[in-house]
C-alpha cells in the first residue's frame, strides 16, 4: 500500500506536464485517496458529488445559506431581543403610575376611558364651602350605638372624640367662647349610671353668648330630671323635653338666646326604623355659627 502511494504521487508531474486538464482530476482523485477492497481487490465506486456543491474554491450555488454568517444573526437577534424586552419592561413598570395601571391603559381606548374627577375641596371641619366672615365653623357627629364615639370640630380643631379620649356614654358638651370661638371646657357626663347634679353644675353658671355643643353617645337620657331639661330649652332646644333613653341627639345652643337653635337633630330610638339592634342611626350636623357681639 505504502508503493501504491508513492508511485501515485510520482505521477503527477509527468502527467502534468502532458495534460493539464487532467490535473484537477488527479487532484479530486487524490485529495481522498481510494483504496482497494481488501477482498475482491478492485476500487470501490466513486463519491457522486452533489449537484448542488460548488466546486472547491467556488461560489456558493443560489439559495444555499453561508453557514459562517448563522453564529453572528443569532447574536444580533438575541441583542435586539433583549433590548426591546428591557424597554418594554421599563415603560409598563418603571417609574409613577407604572404596573398594572398603565398596562390596563394598553387596553382601554380613549372613548372609553373616564376622567377623574377632581376631589371636592374641602374646608374647616371638612364642610363643603367656606364659612362667611365672623362665623364658626363646625361639625358634630353623634356616637353610633355604644361602639363609635362622638366627634365635635370647630373652627377645623377637633374638641373632643375618642381620639382625643375626652368622650363617654351619654352627654359629651363643649363650651366655648361665643366671641372669639375659644374652648373653655369640654366632658363627658354619664346619664346611664352617673350623677345628674354633675351636669347642672356645668351648665347652670353659664354666663351670656357662651355656646354649647351637645352630642349624644349611647344613652343621653334616662338620667335627665326637669331641671336639666329645662336648661337645654333655655339653651335654644327644641327636643330636650322629650329626648329618651337611647336617642340620638345632636345641639348646638348659646346663654341667652331668643329663639330656638336652628342647630339641632334628634332621632327616636324604635325597634322598627333603628338601624343598630337596639339603638337608632348615628346624626351627624355641620355648619356656620354667627360669633357673639358679647361675651360675659
Amino acid at each position: 500500500m505504502g508503493l501504491w502511494r508513492s508511485g501515485a504521487y510520482g505521477l503527477w508531474p509527468s502527467l502534468g506536464r502532458h495534460c493539464r486538464a487532467c490535473q484537477a482530476c488527479l487532484r479530486d482523485s487524490f485529495a481522498s485517496p481510494r483504496r482497494p477492497n481488501e477482498t475482491t481487490g478492485k476500487f470501490p465506486d466513486p463519491i457522486p458529488r452533489s449537484l448542488n456543491s460548488a466546486p472547491a474554491g467556488g461560489p456558493n450555488p443560489a439559495g444555499e445559506v453561508d453557514m459562517r454568517l448563522a453564529g453572528p444573526l443569532r447574536i444580533v437577534a438575541l441583542i435586539i431581543t433583549m433590548g426591546l424586552t428591557w424597554i418594554l419592561v421599563t415603560i409598563l413598570l418603571g417609574g409613577p403610575g407604572g404596573g398594572l395601571p398603565r398596562i390596563q391603559q394598553f387596553f382601554t381606548s380613549p372613548e372609553n376611558s373616564v376622567t377623574a374627577e377632581p376631589r371636592a375641596r374641602k374646608y374647616k371641619c371638612g364642610l363643603p364651602q367656606p364659612c362667611p366672615e365672623e362665623h364658626l365653623a363646625f361639625r358634630i357627629v353623634s356616637g353610633a350605638a355604644n361602639v363609635i364615639g362622638p366627634k365635635i370640630c370647630l373652627e377645623d380643631k377637633m374638641l373632643m372624640s375618642s381620639v382625643k379620649d375626652n368622650v363617654g356614654r351619654g352627654l359629651n358638651i363643649a363650651l366655648v367662647n361665643g366671641v372669639s370661638g375659644e374652648l373653655l371646657e369640654a366632658r363627658a357626663f354619664d346619664m346611664w349610671a352617673g350623677d345628674v347634679n354633675d351636669l347642672l353644675k356645668f351648665i347652670r353658671p353659664l354666663h351670656e353668648g357662651t355656646l354649647v355643643f351637645v352630642a349624644s353617645y349611647d344613652d343621653p337620657a334616662t338620667k335627665m330630671n326637669e331641671e336639666t331639661r329645662k336648661l337645654f330649652s333655655e339653651l335654644g332646644s327644641r327636643n330636650a323635653k322629650e329626648l329618651a333613653f337611647r336617642d340620638s341627639w345632636v345641639f348646638v345652643g348659646a346663654k341667652g338666646v331668643q329663639n330656638k337653635s336652628p342647630f339641632e337633630q334628634h332621632v327616636k330610638n324604635s325597634k322598627h326604623t333603628n338601624k343598630y339592634e337596639g339603638w337608632p342611626e348615628a346624626l351627624e350636623m355641620e355648619g356656620c355659627i354667627p360669633r357673639r357681639s358679647m361675651a360675659g
